[in-house]
């Protein structure tokens, strides 16, 4: 018996799949913005580099996965909001752990609700 996955697996499969690269940038950002704020220099910039590379993730999730959308809105209200570095940057960072807890937990959930069993060919 061969496992395979119908096609509405596939589709959340491969929209988890992006969700993953579109986290791994928005990860990096938040790796950059620490390090200046570690080394005393100007983090004007990233507030707006966040926000441009998180909205598209919140389209991107909204549909098929809403909860997860619902963390990275929140992760961009952390993003956009004043206060001190060091909190902020300690807060987007567990919110970057959490998003991509989410979406592995929830690529593996949709591997076992649309997995197909599918009789293996039979050799001659």
């Amino acid at each position: 018996m061969a496992s395979q996955l119908d096609g509405a697996g596939q589709s959340k499969l491969a929209t988890l799949d992006d969700a993953q690269a579109q986290l791994q940038r928005l990860h990096g950002i938040v790796e950059h913005y620490a390090m200046a704020v570690r080394n005393q220099q100007a983090t004007a910039g990233f507030r707006q580099q966040l926000l441009r590379a998180g909205t598209p993730l919140v389209g991107l999730l909204k549909p098929q996965f809403g909860v997860i959308a619902d963390v990275v809105s929140a992760f961009l209200l952390v993003a956009s909001r004043g206060g001190g570095d060091q909190a902020k940057v300690r807060a987007l960072r567990e919110a970057v752990a959490s998003i991509r807890a989410q979406v592995d937990i929830s690529a593996t959930k949709v591997k076992e609700k649309h997995t197909l069993t599918v009789p293996a060919p039979e050799a001659e």
